[in-house]
């Protein structure tokens, strides 16, 4: 079976959970007997064997606009589709690359599998970032999604947003299958050299958070909260690669009133490599996800992994990684009936954010504990083998004499 993988993040150009997911997906898919992986990815080339093509956007469409960059991904998903002959089954991940699995569907006649990482629709807060382009991407992706032979949510919480945002997609091309995570490659470790290079103290407890500087990931919301936490302990973002300048001024000035207010902040502004993120969890007290849009989380698993507690807002698939009191504490969030989906009442969930934080930061034996259960609910629960069979199952349903896997709905 000849799988073609399109996306547009690919190691070692990866800035999202999107990315981390193709890439171990792609491998575990490779390792199964009858399986030939074929990846379709934007950008430079890349040294992996998996990948087949890179493709660079037609440079008459680079205007330096917020819109322009729809227009260059539509260019790049034309170019997939035209080499996507002989695949038995197309890919898709993001609405960037949803548009070639369509167009592939149509010109070769080839099944076409989507996995949504996230809706469009449900992130209205990019139209700052792409102008009239938001538009474009929506476009893109309902299209495909709605034609779709079968689509992939990755948590219970996304196929119901799938449903309810596109009641054109019929349930049964709905399938859940969890994004998954590689216990071997996050694990604790005992190193501290990475602490030492950014300036955190490796003897003093820390909350951190890991994520893009976006609304979505409601890093705000955490920095309002640092001023309810307990001044002895230090908060650690590694936050980087801002939406917008306007997201990295709001950023930045929420940043200088917890400094001015006291909170021992360090601010790591890049996204750093798998093995430096790994050394921060693995010493944190807390790992911290405030988004307030979240289809899955992938940086929850991440932390669980390196045996460190979570406290996560109860959103889309967070609920279904966290277990509440066993692996870590869910806060409560009621969205506001703004544009942005943003919370109710700010302040309140910047209150709870920080008392949980505390509970951990003031019981490291809890912490540990909560820690520990995170780690092994991540080992039994979310490994990449056993995902990768499943999509495989899904792919061969679609092939001629296939049969739909009732477990992956």
């Amino acid at each position: 079976m000849r799988v073609a993988l399109a996306t547009r993040e690919f190691p070692p150009e990866v800035y999202g959970g999107a990315g981390v997911h193709v890439e171990y997906l792609a491998r575990e898919l490779a390792a199964l007997d009858g399986v030939d992986v074929a990846v379709h990815a934007f950008g430079e080339p890349r040294p992996s064997p998996l990948v087949a093509r890179t493709y660079q956007p037609w440079g008459e469409l680079a205007s330096g606009t917020p819109e322009s960059g729809a227009l260059e991904t539509m260019s790049v998903d034309l170019a997939i589709a035209a080499h996507l002959a002989g695949a038995d089954v197309v890919h898709t991940h993001t609405w960037y690359a949803n548009l070639a699995g369509h167009l592939g569907h149509l010109i070769h006649g080839i099944p076409h599998v989507a996995t949504s990482h996230s809706l469009e629709p449900l992130r209205p807060w990019k139209a700052e970032q792409l102008g009239g382009g938001y538009r474009v991407s929506s476009w893109c992706e309902q299209v495909s999604l709605e034609a779709a032979d079968a689509i992939i949510a990755v948590s219970k919480g996304m196929r119901a947003d799938i449903l309810r945002v596109y009641p054109a997609v019929a349930p049964e091309r709905v399938h859940v299958i969890h994004n998954g995570i590689d216990p071997d490659e996050y694990r604790r470790v005992d190193g501290t050299d990475v602490l030492s290079r950014f300036g955190v103290d490796p003897d003093g407890p820390y909350a951190m958070f890991v994520g893009r500087i976006t609304r979505q990931k409601g890093v705000i919301h955490l920095l309002d909260a640092a001023r309810h936490i307990d001044r002895s302990a230090q908060l650690v973002l590694c936050a980087g690669a801002p939406d917008t300048p306007e997201i990295a001024e709001e950023m930045r000035a929420a940043a200088d009133r917890a400094r001015a207010d006291g909170v021992r902040l360090v601010w790591i502004e890049e996204m750093l490599p798998r093995a430096d993120v790994v050394e921060l969890l693995s010493h944190a007290t807390v790992f911290v996800c405030p988004s307030i849009y979240e289809p899955f989380g992938l940086i929850n698993l991440e932390a669980m992994a390196c045996e460190t507690a979570v406290v996560a807002t109860a959103v889309g698939g967070i609920v279904e990684v966290v277990v509440d009191g066993e692996t870590g504490f869910l806060v409560p969030f009621e969205a506001a009936d703004d544009a942005f989906g943003s919370p109710r009442d700010p302040m309140r969930l910047a209150r709870d954010l920080a008392d949980k934080v505390n509970v951990l930061l003031a019981d490291p034996s809890l912490a540990a504990r909560l820690g520990a259960a995170g780690r092994r609910r991540v080992v039994e629960q979310f490994s990449w083998r056993a995902i990768a069979a499943r999509t495989a199952d899904l792919y061969r349903s679609l092939l001629p004499g296939g049969d739909v896997p009732g477990s992956t709905r």
